[in-house]
């Protein structure tokens, strides 16, 4: 089974926020052990009485919240996040990750939450339909962090497993989404520190973070599937999906 870790960052009813961010990371069921004690071991650097008490949040790390407040050094914070993130380098087998960045002007009067789901619920079937064609059928399993949206994406995935969605029905996945408390799956706080990632580079224009995993979305044949960037038209934009679709547009 491949699960997908997913957070979310950004709010949709704040007029001072521009973007709305869905992602995470996929990874066979075996090597979420493995992401997870690299996670571990990171964390015991920072607090080895308890490391097991220390999440990875990067809206806390970075302004140094709760725990990382202790952190005085912002740089000490901000290379915190970048190894935190870049300890999926080290996992074997297929793994990716997932994100939707949605600018709300680009789609206005449509719920972002709904835009973001559908596209990662697609793009993640995909994934395990590619999967398969290789000969390797796997159900895949969608397990985000509890929050207030828990009951609306239940809804929304059980009506995409049930009628699909625009580009054609939902086949590879086990179940609904499960909710997890992040506290208990470092997988999930690795999800929310590639959604900051996502956030910081489109919203804020920092790219430290998002450099770390920039190469690391779904991607075959040198395009980028596990990476949406939904703009206003006319946006310049250099990030993968970005790059990958202006090469296919000039080569048209």
């Amino acid at each position: 089974m491949y699960p997908l870790y997913l957070d979310d960052a950004g709010t949709v009813a704040a007029t001072d926020q521009r973007h709305f961010v869905l992602s995470g990371i996929c990874l066979f069921e075996r090597q979420v052990h493995y992401l997870s004690s690299a996670l571990e071991g990171l964390a015991a650097e920072f607090c080895p009485e308890e490391p097991d008490r220390l999440e990875f949040h990067g809206s806390h790390m970075l302004p140094g919240k709760g725990f990382w407040r202790s952190i005085k050094d912002r740089s000490a914070r901000r290379t915190a996040i970048c190894n935190a993130l870049a300890t999926s380098h080290d996992l074997k087998g297929h793994w990716a990750l997932f994100g939707v960045v949605v600018e709300k002007a680009a789609i206005a009067g449509n719920d972002p939450v709904e835009f973001a789901f559908e596209q990662i619920v697609s793009r993640f079937d995909t994934f395990l339909k590619r999967q398969f064609h290789k000969g390797n059928p796997q159900r895949g399993l969608i397990i985000l962090d509890k929050s207030t949206l828990e009951t609306r994406l239940q809804t929304l995935a059980r009506d995409f497993r049930k009628n699909g969605h625009r580009w054609g029905v939902i086949a590879n996945l086990a179940d609904v989404p499960m909710f997890v408390d992040s506290a208990a799956t470092r997988a999930v706080q690795f999800a929310d520190l590639v959604s900051y990632s996502l956030w910081q580079r489109f919203e804020r224009g920092d790219t430290e973070f998002f450099d770390v995993i920039r190469h690391s979305f779904d991607a075959e044949g040198g395009v980028v599937h596990g990476l949406l960037h939904k703009a206003l038209p006319g946006t310049a934009c250099d990030c993968p999906y970005c790059r990958t679709r202006t090469r296919q547009e000039d080569k048209e």
